[in-house]
């Protein structure tokens, strides 16, 4: 599958954050699109080509594993990458399970973040960016 501007949900209840990830990947030719919480989160993804998802663990509604599970209930391939402040093995353990692709603790450098993203789709599309 060739993936002109791959698209990138950045889900996570911190606006700043959300902002400063879009300003960091749009340059990078991502096609990025904005949730504030799992809820929206499961809007766009049900409503827009999403090829990429990082959700936040701790956010209002549902959390980043509540969201994750139920992506994968209808979107079962798509690369999903957990992000957390307060990271503990349970909550890996609980995220490798729900098939994240990746788990990364807060605060994430970009170049972490960058290369967890661009590994998620080149496995999963093929994708050499």
């Amino acid at each position: 599958m060739a993936l002109e501007a791959p698209s990138l949900l950045i889900t996570d209840d911190d606006t700043g954050f959300r902002e400063a990830l879009r300003e960091a990947f749009q340059p990078r030719g991502f096609r990025t699109l904005l949730a504030g919480d799992g809820e929206e989160a499961l809007r766009i993804v049900r409503t827009a080509e999403v090829h990429v998802v990082l959700l936040d663990m701790y956010m209002p509604k549902l959390t980043g594993l509540e969201t994750l599970r139920l992506v994968k209930e209808f979107k079962a391939l798509l690369p999903c990458i957990l992000m957390s402040g307060e990271l503990d093995p349970a909550i890996v353990e609980q995220a490798r399970r729900e098939q994240a692709f990746s788990v990364l603790a807060k605060p994430v450098s970009l170049s972490t973040l960058t290369g967890a993203v661009c590994r998620a789709l080149e496995r999963t599309y093929n994708w050499r960016g």
